[in-house]
């Protein structure tokens, strides 16, 4: 699946927070999982795709996760709890 895609992976509810820009985020998701991305994410455990959102370019995407990056915690977390209200592992949405 190569679709531009803006993410956000957490450790558990309401815990710590990655944004991420991918073009293939099964693959981006899987990655993140697995540890297998080094820096913040592996660091904090963020493991649980909680909300994405795809995108028609890779333009598109970049320029929406440098606005959520830029947005608060606050927003982050209601951007989650909007689409995603139990804050389940939507991995398995992807596939």
């Amino acid at each position: 699946m190569k679709q531009p895609c803006v993410y956000i992976m957490a450790n558990r509810r309401n815990g710590t927070l990655y944004t991420g820009v991918t073009s293939n985020p099964p693959k981006r998701a899987f990655e993140h999982r697995e540890g297998l991305v080094q820096g913040f994410s592996k660091k904090y455990q963020c493991k649980m795709l909680v909300w994405y959102e795809l995108h028609e370019s890779m333009y598109d995407a970049i320029a929406r996760e440098k606005q959520i990056k830029a947005g608060s915690r606050a927003k982050k977390l209601a951007l989650i709890e909007s689409l995603n209200p139990d804050w389940k592992d939507l991995y398995d949405t992807l596939l």
